[in-house]
């Protein structure tokens, strides 16, 4: 009896494990039958989503609904993803055959991306992509990347420009902690504009309702803030390649810049109203500036750049129609210059006031230049200038190692006979003629310049191109300086 009771007991054991580990296993299938509806739900909702983000809508990155997925919010401790979500401009109806135009799938695409945290934008390389001129606006997300590396063409034709867009091409609006960067190019295709000579724009101006009276730049920022540029290419601008307008904190590193020599106006970097600036390690030879800084600039470091061919690297011209001009503290140093037609240059209009000021041209090596070293307060790009006696003051301006060849003049300083230029240093300039000189007068120029030199000179004629005695009229300089304050 006790032996059967053991055995039933066994049994009863038995099946209640056996009944335990059956309605396990049903829950457990049910439980992934439940996740896996509920994934496939949020999938299909993500590819309903990204099906709808082909709309063709303005890059209006605050007020038109997302069609990407929802940005991660903005961590307090400032963590980003490893891994960035990419919007190929492919992905949003570009053909990319150079001939298409392919606008409305750039704003489809930066539409999404701007949205986005840490997301990139990407031109893939071999495909060119023809962009009519078009404004993308910000502000996005944090850390919005535009990859280029591809080609982005602009309008061949000059008469198929809008009136409205003929200030720029691409032009970036209100942008923060930005980033374009890649192996690709951006090509302006400014031929059709180079050929209107003054002589024949005037002419086809008369015949012709098609052809505009200003010229667009290639690459343009407004309002921005923390923009880096880097690796890419830019060409053949119709007029400026790069441009920064009342802008903060901008960081330009190996970008090349290139444009015939015989292009006008087409400015390599061209600064105004812009602060807190680095500029290193690129290439850039156009039909002008390879650099241009403005009035409102300061705050400016150009280092270790290939400048030519071009008109060097100029702060200028200021003053123009009286206007107030305020540059100060900039710095160029490690660059190299060939073949352009000025080196180190400073050049204001008459009339104008304002002030010049803690300027330093230091280690810069000159190769067949014109004019190495220059300051021009009779700047004028016309045959003749009306003389006034105004002038934007220059003060405490260092050439410092300027050395190499020059094919005209060593050094042209002519400041204003009513507001000298004051505390003008110049250290260790070793300037001989090129094996192309064609001057007259080795020394060139110097006319109401105060300050020192230093030795090595040379030519040593060059000693006497400052004078002493910046004290006694530095009061006049200094009577400027309150404008900009």
């Amino acid at each position: 009896m006790k032996k059967n009771y053991r055995h039933s007991s066994f049994i009863f054991l038995f099946v209640l494990l056996l009944i335990f580990v059956t309605t396990f296993s049903i829950l457990s299938v049910d439980a992934r039958k439940h996740h896996h509806t509920k994934k496939s739900k949020i999938h299909h909702k993500h590819k309903k989503q990204q099906k709808n983000g082909d709309g063709n809508k303005a890059p209006n990155c605050t007020n038109s609904p997302s069609p990407a997925p929802s940005p991660t919010p903005t961590p307090s401790h400032g963590f980003y993803p490893t891994q960035s979500p990419i919007f190929n401009i492919l992905s949003f109806g570009a053909k990319g055959d150079g001939v298409s135009d392919d606008t409305k799938a750039l704003e489809a695409a930066w539409e999404a991306a701007c949205k986005v945290q840490g997301a990139t934008l990407e031109i893939p390389t071999e495909f060119q992509f023809l962009i009519n001129p078009i404004t993308l606006q910000g502000p996005c997300m944090p850390n919005f990347v535009f990859q280029v590396d591809g080609i982005i063409l602009a309008p061949p034709k000059v008469g198929s420009w809008p009136k409205s867009s003929l200030f720029q091409w691409l032009n970036f609006k209100w942008m923060h902690n930005f980033t374009i960067q890649g192996t690709g190019t951006l090509d302006g295709q400014g031929y059709n504009w180079w050929k209107l000579s003054q002589i024949d724009y005037f002419q086809v101006m008369k015949k012709s309702k098609n052809i505009p009276d200003m010229k667009p730049t290639v690459l343009r920022f407004y309002g921005s803030y923390n923009v880096t540029i880097r690796d890419i290419k830019i060409i053949n601008s119709p007029q400026c390649h790069l441009k920064f307008d009342n802008s903060k904190g901008v960081k330009i590193n190996n970008v090349t810049i290139s444009a015939p020599e015989i292009s006008p106006n087409t400015d390599g970097i061209h600064l105004q109203n812009t602060q807190d600036v680095e500029i290193q390690h690129s290439n850039i030879g156009t039909g002008d500036d390879c650099i241009s800084i403005q009035t409102g600039c300061s705050n400016i470091h150009v280092h270790h750049m290939n400048c030519g061919p071009g008109h060097g690297i100029s702060l200028g011209g200021l003053g123009k129609d009286k206007s107030v001009a305020c540059v100060s503290d900039i710095i160029v140093d490690n660059v190299n210059l060939q073949s352009t037609m000025y080196g180190a240059r400073i050049k204001t209009w008459q009339g104008g006031v304002g002030i010049v000021k803690n300027i330093s041209f230091t280690n810069i090596q000159v190769s067949n230049v014109k004019v190495p070293i220059m300051i021009d307060q009779y700047y004028c790009d016309k045959h003749v200038c009306k003389n006034q006696t105004g002038a934007v003051a220059i003060s405490n301006v260092k050439f410092n190692q300027i050395i190499g060849t020059y094919s005209t003049k060593p050094i042209h300083l002519a400041c204003s006979n009513s507001i000298p230029c004051t505390d003008v240093d110049l250290i260790d300039i070793q300037l001989k003629p090129s094996t192309n000189y064609r001057g007259i007068n080795q020394l060139g120029l110097c006319w109401n310049s105060y300050g020192k030199s230093q030795a090595p000179l040379l030519p040593s004629s060059m000693d006497y191109c400052v004078r002493r005695g910046s004290g006694l009229v530095r009061g006049i300089s200094r009577s400027h300086e309150h404008i900009c304050l």
